[in-house]
């Protein structure tokens, strides 16, 4: 069985500056995602709820290359303990960013497709309020 892995990518009318503020920055994340208590620099990390103050999800920033290179360790109560890694990339294209993710070592097999389909789906989500609010800005 291979490895469960999700693929995003998204183009953004911002320089990579400014989408990695949208990547580390916690005013920034509330915007489109969930709010750390501090900026996602090496190290751990936990993120709440904007709305209800929650934990939603935790881990560890593995790897910090501003600008270029986010890599984290990514955990949410349905996963138990497992762990998955979401890895960020920014590209400087002519007119922007493109941004891309990669969310690996999901939990396998077809008691877990729920939880695959719910983060493929709010990938999808966050990085469509991701654009609307880098646009608008």
């Amino acid at each position: 069985m291979s490895d469960t892995t999700l693929h995003k990518s998204i183009y953004l009318k911002a320089t990579p500056e400014q989408v990695w503020e949208y990547l580390t920055d916690p005013e920034k994340l509330a915007t489109w995602f969930h709010k750390p208590k501090a900026p996602l620099t090496m190290g751990s990390y936990a993120m709440f709820g904007v709305e209800s103050g929650d934990k939603l999800m935790w881990g560890d920033v593995l790897v910090s290359e501003p600008y270029t290179r986010l890599e984290y360790t990514f955990t949410i109560k349905p996963m138990g303990e497992a762990t998955s890694t979401v890895k960020w990339a920014l590209d400087a294209v002519a007119g922007g960013t493109r941004l891309s993710l990669v969310h690996e070592g999901l939990p396998q097999g077809e008691g877990a497709f729920g939880l695959t389909l719910a983060l493929d789906k709010g990938w999808d989500e966050h990085m469509g309020r991701l654009r609307a609010d880098l646009h608008d800005a």
